[in-house]
């Protein structure tokens, strides 16, 4: 089955659009290290008020985990919705947005030098 996968152009592109630039990395980077925070900060913190460390993870997902979680809320979910439609929320908005900055990234870098559009010189 991943050999079907590897072999779809536009699937490829999506996740080298994601996961292969530069741009992408750095933005999953602070993601990753803003949840290990979060996860470090919940379980093994104690406070007397509640740690708004949670929050950092919205920063970094805004603006289109609001856009979920108001798409939750239209259609009938109640302040966010369960727990796990929150986080679904917040790791498709965090893809997306990640696929959203390799592709800008690439519209600003331009087409690959050294990668001919015709490999064949016809």
């Amino acid at each position: 089955m991943s050999h079907q996968v590897t072999n779809n152009p536009q699937l490829r592109t999506l996740i080298r659009l994601t996961f292969g630039n530069t741009a992408s990395r750095i933005y999953l980077g602070l993601v990753l290290a803003a949840a290990v925070f979060v996860a470090v900060d919940t379980l093994f913190v104690s406070h007397d008020d509640a740690s708004f460390a949670g929050v950092w993870l919205f920063f970094l997902a805004a603006p289109t985990v609001f856009l979920f979680l108001l798409g939750g809320a239209m259609t009938g979910a109640d302040t966010g919705g369960p727990a796990w439609f929150v986080y679904l929320s917040l790791v498709v908005s965090v893809l997306v947005q990640a696929c959203a900055l390799g592709w800008f990234s690439r519209l600003v870098r331009g087409p690959r030098r050294g990668r001919s559009a015709h490999p064949q010189g016809a």
